[in-house]
């Protein structure tokens, strides 16, 4: 699921694909049974009800689709964090446990790097062919099946060949690489070995020029808040092995400023392009609809002529899709997991469990501007689970225990000798 990105984007399954993946995680745990609950699942199964509710409120069958993979996208959210924090609490080696989210990581590297070096590299997908006309050709679907390395605006007096790939907007793959950029330094820090560790080590310096070309300012906005109240958190507990990581990884990234312009070329993008006052519109938009619908707003985003941007109201930022789709008390539930999790992990101690500690808020962060609905938010959540399993092994001060049905026949057999 995380660790062939690209052969899943180049087939054109990456976004189909995916609540499949969902789907028999989910049969796993069904057959196992005893699966923990993390903090946060209550408030989460509460917003996905108020989400199937929120359905109807949809006035066209047409709707039905794109409300259906939003929904299956949520529960796959949760469906990962449970299976990750299930593992995690039974497992001692948490680099092996990270190790898909770390090659999700790597995958995004190669493929961001695609996008610098081939940007006007695309191509119809097997998954894309076999589909019919019909939906092939709905611009939402095509997005999703079709493998473009870049995404640039065609309105753009000056258009920017921005890295997208895997993803369909190159959005959101600034708001994975900033939620999965802790998870591949936690695993550093925890000690991980070998040639993974060469690996990781490579990718994250080679991370940098597809992720600044994305000329992401919530990419650079999230993480920022994040490494800031990471380094102060630190800095009040004398964390010097949390301040050493983050400053190198600050060092790093400065480094690769001095070569990016990326103050330049962010302010060009800006100046040739109308997102701000385009983004407004939609926001003052769905302020003015979510009052005549405020419980279980209209279901899906709905695209109207009284904005001057060229996209739906509901988008442009999870906040916004969830407010205008589900209404307010969907918004609170959504909201409340990010802040729920944010909270069980302050106490983290160790360096690799502040570092993932801080995804919640970077998540929290980016709500405003990018769209939180897609492997974006599965990645949170894996980090997420990790997170939240090693604060809890911390506050034990012990490794974790791994339940007799969990060990290897030859493990209960000594066991039963023993007794």
């Amino acid at each position: 699921m995380f660790g062939l990105v690209p052969l899943w984007w180049i087939t054109g399954l990456f976004y189909f694909g995916w609540p499949i993946f969902g789907a028999l995680l989910l049969l796993i745990m069904t057959v196992r049974g005893r699966i923990p609950l993390p903090v946060g699942s209550g408030i989460w199964l509460g917003f996905l009800a108020l989400v199937v509710v929120s359905g109807t409120q949809l006035t066209a069958f047409t709707a039905l689709l794109t409300f259906g993979l939003r929904l299956v996208f949520y529960l796959t959210a949760l469906i990962v964090c449970c299976y990750v924090y299930t593992l995690a609490r039974e497992r001692t080696a948490l680099t092996v446990l990270l190790g898909p989210l770390c090659a999700f990581f790597v995958g995004l590297v190669i493929l961001g790097w695609l996008g610098v070096l081939i940007p006007r590299f695309e191509l119809t997908t097997p998954f894309e062919v076999l589909l019919p006309g019909e939906l092939s050709g709905n611009p939402f679907i095509r997005d999703m099946v079709h493998a473009e390395a870049t995404e640039y605006s065609v309105r753009s007096l000056n258009p920017i060949f921005r890295p997208a790939a895997p993803f369909a907007y190159t959005n959101t793959f600034g708001s994975t690489y900033a939620l999965t950029l802790p998870a591949v330094v936690a695993c550093l820090l925890l000690g991980v070995r070998g040639p993974a560790r060469t690996v990781l080590l490579v990718a994250l310096p080679l991370s940098l020029p597809p992720a600044f070309l994305t000329l992401n300012r919530g990419m650079f906005l999230s993480l920022g808040i994040g490494l800031a109240i990471l380094g102060a958190r630190a800095a009040i507990r004398g964390n010097l092995r949390v301040l050493a990581s983050m400053f190198g990884v600050l060092a790093v990234g400065g480094l690769a400023a001095l070569v990016i312009p990326i103050g330049e070329l962010i302010d060009q993008r800006v100046s040739a392009s109308d997102t701000n006052t385009d983004r407004l519109s939609l926001y003052l938009e769905v302020l003015r609809w979510v009052q005549r619908s405020p419980l279980l707003g209209y279901g899906t985003p709905v695209q109207v002529d009284t904005v001057s941007a060229n996209a739906p109201i509901g988008t442009q930022g999870q906040l916004w899709t969830v407010l205008f789709s589900h209404g307010i008390p969907a918004l609170v539930c959504f909201i409340g997991w990010f802040l729920l999790v944010g909270a069980a992990c302050w106490p983290a101690r160790s360096a690799a469990a502040q570092w993932l500690s801080v995804v919640p808020l970077i998540g929290l962060v980016q709500l405003p501007f990018y769209g939180l609905v897609n492997q974006n938010l599965t990645a949170a959540f894996y980090v997420a689970a990790v997170a939240l399993a090693l604060v809890e092994r911390e506050r034990r001060g012990s490794a974790p225990t791994i339940p007799l049905a969990a060990r290897s026949p030859a493990a209960q057999a000594l066991l039963g000798a023993g007794r």
